[in-house]
């Protein structure tokens, strides 16, 4: 009889065993995977007490699930034609007039047109109601942390999984996420502490872009606007996330008065999507009537 148990928990531990090794990101505890990049964080001049403070809180994990979409995301697929329909332009004509005050400061400010940042609230989010649900910490540190090989395999596994994509298209890929998401989390990192929040509680979507405006981390801190100018820049206000992408166009070259060419190549600074740039002047055109 205890020949028989013993031999029954020895095949439990080979299935067990077994069943790690062919789904490392589902049975693995995934603060893990993290260890390479805090070292690196901390090696890049961050203090390591802040970055072990952050990384054990709870809610602080590897995502593969969300960033994942990331590797197969094509914008070419997106159908921006929807919204130039009717109810969209309502909405928006709707914010022009309850954001009146923010858009015309913005604009006085700034020089940028504001049926201009309307469309693009409008795109980017539908005025705040999806500026996604995820961690962006948690995407951006999972990303980031592919850049450690035993990391990038046990992601390879899942994708190959779950997805339709090459290996080699997977390792290019992953090559320069890599890379970018780091750069990213660290300025996501400056900007939490520069605010004094919890980067953990910063929301964003699946490639980590945050607030209504949808901004990446990078561009927070040099092109966010204290629009409601209570000392803060909140992209989830409204009144910030207006005068944010007032201040970014501005500073890609929107001036006042220029060309339609010129405008085409600014709004190809937020998106670099022609169909994404051709959206925007459409739907700021059908605003002016």
């Amino acid at each position: 009889m205890k020949q028989t148990a013993a031999y029954f928990l020895f095949a439990v531990f080979c299935l067990l065993t077994t069943a790690i090794g062919a789904h490392p990101l589902n049975a693995a505890d995934s603060s893990t995977y993290f260890n390479s990049l805090q070292k690196r964080l901390i090696g890049d001049g961050f203090r390591p007490e802040k970055i072990r403070q952050i990384y054990n809180q709870t809610g602080v994990a590897f995502e593969p699930k969300g960033v994942s979409l990331f590797f197969v995301h094509r914008e070419s697929k997106l159908n921006y034609g929807q919204f130039t329909d009717r109810q969209s332009l309502d909405a928006a004509n709707a914010y022009l007039q309850q954001h009146e005050e923010a858009l015309s400061r913005a604009e006085a400010e700034y020089g940028v047109d504001k049926h201009v940042v309307t469309a693009i609230l409008l795109v980017e989010s539908r005025f705040g109601k999806y500026i996604g649900k995820r961690s962006a910490l948690n995407t951006l540190s999972t990303m980031a942390a592919l850049a450690d090989p035993g990391v990038r395999k046990s992601f390879w596994q899942y994708m190959a999984e779950n997805h339709r994509i090459s290996r080699k298209g997977f390792e290019k890929k992953a090559d320069s996420k890599s890379r970018w998401a780091y750069l990213e989390l660290k300025e996501l990192l400056k900007y939490a502490a520069h605010e004094g929040v919890n980067p953990a509680a910063i929301r964003g979507s699946y490639a980590g872009a945050v607030g209504l405006p949808q901004f990446m981390p990078s561009n927070i801190l040099k092109y966010g606007g204290d629009g409601d100018q209570n000392g803060s820049i909140d992209l989830e206000t409204h009144a910030d996330a207006i005068a944010s992408i007032a201040k970014y166009l501005k500073g890609h070259g929107w001036r006042p008065g220029l060309t339609r060419s010129k405008a085409k190549k600014v709004i190809y600074r937020y998106n670099h999507s022609s169909y994404y740039v051709n959206t925007i002047l459409e739907i700021a055109d059908l605003l002016k009537g």
